[in-house]
């Protein structure tokens, strides 16, 4: 997916994981920790016009991500699954290089955006408009004024909110974290969702073709089974191939000749004795990092009752959203909420 790379780089350890398919539906009854940036990103890059303008009002406000997040959570929602939101606080000093490289990749996007627009290539401008998102304090505010009028939890990291969300799957408060990167799982999630917003046919970066995207669990107890490694080994591993943190990671070290080097030697120091490091930031600053983040036992995961009227005047009254399909969309959860109460008469009935 073009759009997640943009600002998602992430631990490049797809391709040596297993990921498992699901259903939306498997998840009924689960409260899951969605990381908020990263979602809020998806939405901005996927939901937009044919040239690559963002949704937007009459006003001139984006309104992608209030889109993004209504029908999708309420399409959630409806299928019985808990969600949490969890946003990032400050970004640790270990990520200035990976902040620049984005502010650069975004600036650069911008620029070929509107050179194919002036060319009239509008597969070409879509492109390059999926790479330009920034995120602003505006879109964050109003994503966390729409989430609590749906009743949905908001979580303030103290830092990375993966590092917190994987702090509260650890402790069991959440099934999961939901999220498209996996530096859930070294921040130690037992288990990651992937696809949970960005579901459907997605085409194919620079071809024609389609593919399917659902949901997918990765499991960590598994993963490490099958790398035949423990949990800190991976985030060696991680930090050979290359993290947020050392984006690029050692010149010359893929996914499978780092698996090699981390089995060949299973401890940190010996394994970093026998490879060039040149980055500026201290691999176990990293690892560290990765072991014991900034997180926060100050959160309430109390799910409340949506506003449907706060809902509205966010949606409709400030955005101009269509008052007949919000409507419609909630009869999602109203039809869920009968079928509750049906169960709940047949059983006791």
């Amino acid at each position: 997916m073009f759009c997640i790379l943009t600002r998602v780089m992430g631990v490049k350890i797809s391709s040596l994981v297993t990921k498992e398919k699901i259903s939306l539906e498997s998840l009924a009854n689960r409260t899951l920790a969605v990381d908020a940036l990263n979602t809020l990103y998806q939405f901005l890059s996927i939901i937009r016009q044919y040239d690559g303008t963002p949704l937007k009002d009459t006003h001139g406000n984006i309104t992608s991500h209030l889109s993004g997040l209504f029908y999708r959570s309420i399409n959630q929602m409806s299928a019985g699954v808990r969600l949490v939101y969890v946003f990032d606080g400050k970004a640790p000093d270990l990520k200035a290089t990976t902040t620049n490289k984005r502010r650069a990749i975004r600036k650069e996007a911008k620029e070929k955006w509107q050179e194919a627009l002036d060319k009239g290539d509008l597969g070409e401008a879509k492109k390059h408009a999926q790479a330009s998102v920034e995120m602003t304090e505006d879109i964050l505010t109003e994503s966390k004024e729409l989430l609590a009028a749906l009743g949905i939890p908001v979580v303030q990291a103290p830092s990375e909110g993966e590092a917190q969300a994987s702090y509260m799957a650890k402790k069991g408060d959440v099934y999961a974290v939901a999220s498209s990167d996996l530096d859930s799982i070294l921040f130690g999630a037992p288990r990651l969702i992937r696809n949970l917003n960005i579901t459907g046919r997605r085409k194919i970066p620079g071809t024609g073709a389609y593919r399917d995207v659902v949901p997918e669990v990765l499991s960590c107890t598994k993963i490490l089974k099958e790398l035949g490694i423990t949990h800190e080994q991976l985030i060696n591993l991680g930090i050979l191939i290359g993290t947020d943190y050392n984006p690029g990671g050692i010149k010359g070290i893929g996914p499978k000749t780092a698996l090699k080097l981390v089995r060949k030697h299973p401890k940190f120091d010996d394994l970093f004795a026998n490879v060039k490091w040149d980055c500026e930031i201290k691999p176990e600053r990293i690892r560290d990092f990765f072991i014991n983040p900034p997180v926060t036992n100050e959160y309430s995961l109390e799910q409340g009752a949506p506003d449907i009227e706060k809902v509205k005047k966010i949606l409709c009254g400030r955005h101009e959203f269509s008052g007949e399909r919000v409507d419609n969309t909630f009869k999602k959860l109203l039809e869920l909420d009968e079928r509750k109460k049906q169960t709940t008469l047949g059983k006791w009935g």
